[in-house]
């Protein structure tokens, strides 16, 4: 028998781990065809400030509350679903409301990329590892 040439990825059936945002379903880590990774995450009110060294997201909102907006660069902007955000690396973001996302990652995901802001975000001071 064959192995066949495509994936496909159930995220109900992956584990979900917590990080900065809330937890994430992360699909694709060990796909040698798929040149990054693809996130379902739940994003809750707690979501902490962070930025990425090298890594850029693409969040595609599924799903938000009425007033959903993110916070990039200390600025607070407004998403509703099918909206799409491209955040490079350096970029300080976060949710400022509950949603869920599709994150598409390039490179692949590395946990020790992430890094947390623990002070104001238009301060660098108080970085510290999401290791999420």
């Amino acid at each position: 028998m064959t192995t066949p040439r495509w994936i496909i990825v159930d995220f109900d059936c992956i584990p979900a781990v917590p990080c900065p945002c809330g937890t994430s379903r992360r699909a694709l880590m060990e796909a040698a065809e798929f040149p990054g990774t693809i996130h379902r995450t739940e994003i809750g009110p707690q979501a902490k400030a962070h930025f990425h060294r090298r890594l850029t997201e693409t969040y595609y909102i599924l799903r938000c509350d009425e007033e959903g907006a993110l916070e990039l660069d200390g600025q607070r902007v407004p998403v509703r679903p099918g909206m799409c955000v491209v955040i490079p690396p350096g970029v300080i973001h976060r949710a400022l409301s509950s949603m869920t996302i599709l994150n598409i990652v390039f490179p692949k995901f590395d946990p020790a990329d992430e890094v947390l802001i623990e002070a104001e975000p238009e301060s660098r001071d108080g970085l510290t590892e999401a290791g999420g």
